[in-house]
């Protein structure tokens, strides 16, 4: 069989998680509008039906140019995977004339041998004289193995670059059992689906100070326990989490319990509870300690 590795990068928000999710079939890593929304790498993993193929997707957080210690962790993990894979992707959504960011990366992946295939994301909503532009652009650029266009909200093409990718790895062996998708624990995905419905529920008012850590995860045959706490850098998120009557938090937690449910395959009891931890964007132990850094 045929296996490999394949990273996913590019500027915040352009798609790389939901085309993961795509390509596997199956959610792993959390999607919101905001940027930044993935916070670790992840790993999905991909094999063929006909197990003659396994890749192992990493899907990075967005590269943008730190503000914080955790802005740090963050670009350093999706930096790092530049020189650790067979492949990368990297993916756009808008003309690199249009902003710094994706400059930035570009000139990050041109210091990496590995082979770039260049994706254009987000085609249902490009009219197609910008989809020629953005191709255009990158075509230029002449670092691009292969360039596709794709959807990955609709799933658009992504059969398409699978076959590419498929022609990129070398014979070797199969790393995970084919009905694997992410070698990441359930605690960890929970943590994740939390913090997924905090953002979708806070709209812009608290994008990126909140954190979820797990406390209490108790697996029974019909009956999973979980207790969670939402650490929150001011006293007057913590109200905001919460919400008049304690209404937005009991929303976040009903969403996340009916998709955790669907996940483990049980009945789910969810406790949230918000706490105040000034500054744990930039505290080394707060990072540790959330699993952000080693």
């Amino acid at each position: 069989m045929k296996s490999g590795f394949v990273s996913i990068v590019g500027r915040p928000n352009v798609g790389k998680s939901t085309l993961l999710n795509a390509i596997l079939g199956e959610k792993i890593a959390i999607t919101t509008s905001k940027p930044q929304t993935t916070r670790n790498t992840i790993r999905g993993i991909y094999t063929s039906p006909d197990e003659e193929l396994q890749i192992v997707f990493i899907d990075t957080p967005g590269i943008h140019k730190p503000k914080t210690k955790l802005g740090e962790f963050m670009t350093e993990a999706a930096l790092n995977t530049f020189h650790e894979v067979d492949a990368t992707i990297f993916i756009t959504d808008d003309e690199l004339s249009k902003g710094p960011g994706d400059k930035y990366i570009l000139e990050m992946l041109k210091q990496a041998d590995t082979p770039k295939i260049l994706v254009i994301n987000k085609i249902d909503t490009l009219d197609p004289d910008k989809f020629r532009r953005i191709y255009e652009e990158y075509e230029k650029l002449g670092i691009f193995t292969k360039i596709f266009g794709t959807s990955a909200l609709e799933g658009k093409n992504v059969d398409l670059l699978i076959d590419e990718l498929a022609g990129m790895v070398e014979e070797g062996p199969m790393y995970f059992p084919p009905d694997m998708v992410t070698d990441h624990p359930e605690r960890f995905i929970v943590s994740e689906i939390i913090r997924e419905k905090l953002l979708l529920y806070l709209n812009d008012e608290i994008p990126h100070g909140a954190a979820v850590e797990i406390e209490q995860y108790e697996e029974g045959r019909k009956l999973t326990k979980i207790g969670a706490v939402i650490y929150c850098e001011k006293k007057s998120h913590k109200g905001i989490i919460i919400g008049k009557e304690g209404k937005k938090l009991k929303g976040i937690g009903k969403d996340a319990r009916i998709e955790i449910e669907a996940l483990l395959g049980t009945k789910v009891f969810l406790e949230l509870w918000v706490k105040v931890k000034e500054n744990w964007r930039d505290s080394d132990f707060a990072l540790s300690n959330f699993g952000y850094k080693e």
